[in-house]
């Protein structure tokens, strides 16, 4: 299992939780900032992960590709980069063989598709990447239009599911995970809208146990549920310019309910007839207020009668 972009190994260690034989899994990871990385280390020992199961690594993705000298291909690959992080995007990576297949390369200011792209590299025929991205991945056109529909040619992405917002520590926008295979037959796109399966909390949105386990379920039974899912046949998808934006396939609109106009206006004469009530009561129990000073008299008198105009 390899984590390109591991930060503190939470997510390498999270899907520990989901394996048939944790005990089995070997854990790579990078992370640039060293004293992330320290931090991976520590979180690795502290979660009982043996030494030999753990090759991680202090060192920039992008610049510097790794691993290179040892297996490069994984059964899985789960990335949660940072989102549209500046990256050099020099030339000289149309070489390089993450890259080259794509005759463009991600933008300079935006390198998710650059991520994306080394993570996929690095996945085996047989493998399953996930990343999580921001949503302008899925219809944002220029390179990352050419890139989008490469994948889509390959077969490359295998679903893509809308998540909710707010719900990760260091963005309060809505994300995505694009779900990828190398090689498979069959170049349809399951779509899935989860967006409203969230847990509202003070600070920050949680998805539940039952909003993942109805997400998985989706993502197994790979079919059209309404308001949902959507499996997209490559020709819808090519119809679409390539646009992945998930709106476009899975339609969970709902219909405002109609106002009842006579229950409407009923409601507003019987609030009405209340005010007057109230303001009648409350002129009345005005007119029984005195004052041996006739200038509060008079403006007690004047408050009445613009209280009843």
């Amino acid at each position: 299992m390899y984590d390109p972009c591991m930060g503190s190994g939470s997510l390498l260690l999270n899907a520990k939780k989901y394996a048939a034989e944790p005990d089995y899994i070997r854990y790579y990871g990078q992370e640039l900032m060293t004293s992330t990385y320290n931090l991976a280390r520590m979180n690795m020992f502290l979660h009982g992960i043996v030494p030999e199961n753990q090759k991680l690594r202090n060192g920039d993705t992008l610049d510097g590709d790794w691993p290179t000298d040892e297996e490069t291909d994984f059964n899985m690959v789960l990335m949660n980069p940072p989102y549209s992080a500046n990256w050099s995007a020099a030339a000289g990576f149309l070489q390089d063989e993450r890259f080259s297949d794509y005759g463009v390369l991600a933008p300079k200011s935006k390198a998710d598709y650059a991520f994306l792209l080394h993570g996929l590299y690095h996945l085996k025929s047989s493998g399953t990447m996930a990343i999580v991205l921001p949503h302008g991945v899925l219809f944002r056109g220029a390179a990352e239009r050419k890139i989008r529909e490469k994948l889509l040619r390959a077969g490359n992405i295998y679903a893509v599911i809308g998540l909710p917002a707010n719900l990760f520590y260091n963005t309060s926008i809505p994300t995505c995970i694009i779900v990828l295979k190398k090689h498979r037959d069959g170049r349809d796109v399951l779509f899935i809208d989860a967006s409203r399966k969230f847990e509202k909390g003070k600070k920050q949105n949680a998805m539940t146990d039952e909003h993942i386990d109805s997400v998985i379920e989706l993502y197994n039974r790979r079919e059209n549920v309404e308001k949902e899912s959507f499996l997209a046949e490559f020709e819808d998808i090519e119809k679409n310019d390539f646009n992945l934006n998930i709106p476009r396939y899975v339609d969970n609109f709902e219909k405002e309910k109609e106002i009842d106009l006579k229950a409407l206006l009923s409601d507003m004469e019987q609030t009405e007839k209340e005010i007057n009530r109230i303001q009648g009561e409350f002129v009345s129990l005005m007119r029984d207020l005195t004052s041996s000073d006739e200038n509060i008299n008079q403006t007690l008198n004047d408050l009445i009668k613009m209280i009843e105009r």
